[in-house]
Formats: structure tokens, sequence, C-alpha cells
């Protein structure tokens, strides 16, 4: 799922509503009034048995002094260039604008793949209107409506066609991968220089120095696996584009390909918002984490400041908490085979099964320490619960009344899993099924 697709257009078009459309949830916020998506917001979709990532740029505008304009101006830009597809989307009721043209002329000089998408075609009259786009000149053009989902699968099935297959390394598939993951300059390619005990990658104090996705073999001390280094920034001299976001993108596509990931984080500035944002990210593809402290050795300490500073960082991180924090130093090489050994502990958590019996005579010994909450007087019974065949844990559980199941009892489930197996750094998925 290392594909992306890129929603472009001026603002006000309907980007967010189809974003939100394609992805199966409101995670972008929806307003009449433009320039509401100036963050850049991620997701991905599932069509025909392809799961792609999408991303929601906000409005492009030309010529404008407005600080997040010119932010946004460039985010599109990078977003074009990174995408596998665009979707350009315009408005049918305001037709063809200076802006449209402005957005068509960028994507025809990029020469990427691109869909036109015609939005708020929800009558005759309206789809009459929109044969006017066919003027645009791009050949893959449909009309759609992303609030009422008319068009939206047509334009999927197109997208997919255009898709190249993804191609799979037959040759190391077997072997674990583990992504290393954060802000530019924070020491990532410092941190595999140390592991690799060679000038792999190159290192400078300029951020972003990491130019494209670099794959090292790891075989030592009876360790072996794919170490992969993301990419800081694109390949130009000079670079006015936001790194923060293209480092999002790049780290969207390692995220997908990798088992675990090493979010590394900088010491001196402690978890920022971008940290998060790479976080949650990891967190919603189910990959295992193990989060690196880097440049501990330039922090002033006391008696308590790991404890401390693991405590700070478990209270941002909530709910899921449960994960490995090493303080490291790449540069003075501190601590940085523990960061391997629990990058295999993680992805051992990750990979292993629990027999269907054990894991139901466990779920009678929960229930009996604390039952299920009544829903409307009735009790809820929970019968049966197995594991299910996916490449991340995943639990089934069959009772009477799926949907009431009350989302404090199932964090209770949760917890009661982590603490009987270990499952340190792994997402768990539970699933409420009628029996």
């Amino acid at each position: 799922m290392s594909q992306l697709i890129a929603i472009v257009g001026r603002p006000n078009v309907g980007k967010s509503t189809l974003f939100n459309r394609l992805i199966g949830e409101r995670k972008s916020i929806i307003d009449n009034v433009s320039g509401v998506t100036r963050d850049r917001i991620y997701g991905y979709t599932e069509w025909n048995g392809r799961k792609v990532n999408v991303v929601d740029t906000g409005g492009f505008v030309i010529n404008s002094n407005d600080v997040f304009e010119s932010a946004i101006r460039a985010q599109v830009q990078i977003a074009i260039d990174e995408a596998d597809v665009v979707i350009f989307m315009t408005d049918v009721t305001t037709g063809i604008t200076d802006l449209d043209e402005s957005v068509a002329r960028m994507l025809r000089k990029s020469n990427k793949p691109t869909v036109l998408a015609v939005n708020k075609v929800d009558n005759g009259t309206r789809q009459l209107a929109a044969n006017e786009f066919w003027s645009l000149g791009f050949e893959d053009t449909f009309f759609l409506s992303s609030i009422t989902g008319s068009g939206s699968g047509e334009l999927l099935d197109a997208i997919i066609d255009i898709l190249p297959e993804e191609e799979v390394d037959l040759s190391q598939s077997e072997l674990p991968k583990f992504a290393i993951l954060g802000r530019p300059n924070v020491g990532k390619s410092s941190m595999i220089n140390a592991l690799l005990d060679e000038d792999r990658n190159i290192v400078t104090d300029v951020a972003g120095t990491t130019r494209d996705a670099i794959h090292s073999h790891y075989k030592k001390y009876g360790h072996e696996f794919i170490l992969i280094d993301t990419a800081g920034i694109r390949k130009k001299k000079k670079v006015h584009e936001d790194l923060e976001f293209y480092s999002v993108i790049r780290a969207v596509k390692s995220i997908d390909e990798a088992d675990v990931c090493l979010l590394m984080i900088d010491a001196t500035l402690g978890m920022e918002s971008q940290d998060m944002n790479i976080f949650s990210l990891i967190a919603k593809r189910k990959k295992g984490v193990v989060l690196l402290v880097n440049k501990w050795d330039l922090i002033e300490k006391e008696t308590n400041t790991a404890r401390d500073y693991e405590r700070e960082l478990k209270n941002k991180l909530a709910p899921f908490d449960d994960v490995p924090i090493i303080f490291v130093s790449a540069t003075e090489k501190q601590r940085i085979f523990k960061a391997v050994e629990n990058l295999m502990e993680v992805y051992k958590n990750r990979t292993q099964k629990i027999k269907t019996s054990e894991l139901n005579e466990a779920l009678q010994e929960m229930m009996t320490k604390y039952p299920p909450p009544a829903y409307r007087g009735k009790l809820i019974k929970i019968k049966y619960v197995t594991q299910l065949p996916t490449h991340y844990p995943a639990f089934a559980f069959f009772c009477n009344h799926p949907k009431h199941v009350t989302g404090s009892y199932k964090n209770y489930l949760e917890n009661q899993l982590r603490d009987r197996y270990d499952f340190k750094g792994v997402p768990l998925t539970l699933f409420f099924r009628d029996k």
C-alpha cells in the first residue's frame, strides 16, 4: 500500500468531502468557507482489493500574499510530485475559473497521471453544464457528487486501472523490515550508520539530506533484517517547499512497507505535533513501533530525568502508550543495540499466534473478574474469542449484543490481553460480532 493518491484543486470545490468519502470517515473538516483545509490530512482507501494512501491538500491559490496560501501552494506541488495519481477537483456550479486553468497547466507540466473530477453534478442540468470541463483536455474526466457519492465508484475504478501493480522483492520478502522515521535532522541516517558501522548514508547538519528511501541489509550478532531510512528532501538544488510535509509523505510509504517502525525524536525538542502525526499513522496502519529519544547525551540529567521524560511521553501517546522507549545517542553509539533488541522483540510480539483454547480460558477468567456491563437490563455474554489470520494481532469476540459492548469494557479486554501476552509496541484490534 505504498502508492499515493493526491486530491488537488482550488478552494471550496469539495476536496475534503471526497476525501472523507474515499476513506470512509469524517476526518477532514468541511465548511462552505474557502480555505478550511490548511493542514494536510492522510488516510487510505480500499477498492477492488487494492489499498491506496490518500492525501487531502489545501486549496490552490496563486499570486496570494497570505502566508497560509503560499504554504498550501508549496504543499500542493509536493503532493503532485510524490503522488502516483492526482485527482484534480473542480466545481460545476462555478464553471471553469482562472484558478482551474492554473492548476490544469501545472498538472500537464508535471506529466503526472491525472483524473479530472467535476464535482456537485447531482441533477440533469448540471450534467449538461459539466460537459464544458472536457475543454481542460484531460482524457479521464468524471462527473460526480462527493456529498452523495454518485460517480465516486467509477472514479476509483479508473484510478485503480491507472495505478501500476506493486512489485514485490521476493529475495528479501521473508526478512523483517524496520523503517526509521522522524522529522528532518533528527538523526535517522546517523542511527543507521552507527548500526551498520559504516557511512552508508550521507550525514550533515542540513535538514533533509537523505533524498530517497534507502534499504540496508543488517546481519550482525544473530539478527538479520532490512533497515529502511526514509527520505527528507526532493532532488532539487533549491528547495522552498514544506520539508515536514514532504517527510510525512515519504514516511507514509515507508510505514506501509515496514513491519515495525522506529520513531526517532529529538531529546532537546521533545515530542512535537509532527511526531504525533507520524505515530498516529503507524498505529492506524497496525505496525509495531519502538520510540527512540535521540541526542540524549545533550540533555542535562538529574536522578529521575529519564523516568520523568518517559512519563511525559506516555501521557502524550495515550491511549496507546504500551510502547518501548529507549534513550540513545546515535553519534556516541549509546544503547543503539538495545534498540535492535527491542525491534526484534516487537516484531516477535506482532507475529505471535495464540491458541484459541488458551484464549477462551483467559476470556472466562477476564469475565469472572469483571463481567460486561448490562445493556437495558439484558446481560451481555461473550461466548467465544479467536485470533484472526491477519498480519497484525486482531481478535474476534462473539457475543449476543456486539454493538452494545461499551468502550471501557473493550479497553479492559485489550489491557487484559496485554497483561497476559506480551504485545508491547503493537496495536491490537478487537472485533465484536454476533454469536
